[in-house]
Parts: structure tokens; sequence; C-alpha cells
């Protein structure tokens, strides 16, 4: 299991939209749904590694496929 560095927030959310999520709510962090999963990602640069790796878990995506939707 690679490890995911830590990103741009906006790099996450193009990333997250490309795995089928879409934006709901955006104020201090960034909310985002695909009908079954609530995402929520802070608004600060980088979102640190520990902090992504927990979204793309509850994303339901691996590592992997989140490093090749960067």
């Amino acid at each position: 299991m690679g490890r995911i560095p830590g990103i741009n927030h906006l790099a996450a959310v193009r990333a997250l939209q490309r795995a089928g999520f879409s934006i709901i709510r955006q104020r201090k962090h960034i909310v985002m749904s695909d009908g079954f999963r609530v995402l929520t990602i802070p608004r600060h640069n980088p979102v640190y590694a520990h902090t992504m790796a927990g979204i793309v878990h509850d994303a339901g995506l691996t590592h992997r496929e989140f490093k090749k939707l960067l």
C-alpha cells in the first residue's frame, strides 16, 4: 500500500470529481457526494497525507486508484 502525499485541496477535488463525486457545498470545507458517500475536504494547502488517506478510504478508493486520478 503506497502512501498518499500531502496535496493541494483543489487537486484532491478534481481527482474525486473524476471518481464520480460532485460538490455539494463549499465553505471552510468542501463537501462532496456520489449519492451514497459524503466526503469533507478541508480548504488548506497542503491537505496532509494522513487526512488525505482517510478521505481516500472513505471514498472507497485504493491509494493506487487515487494516484491515477491525480
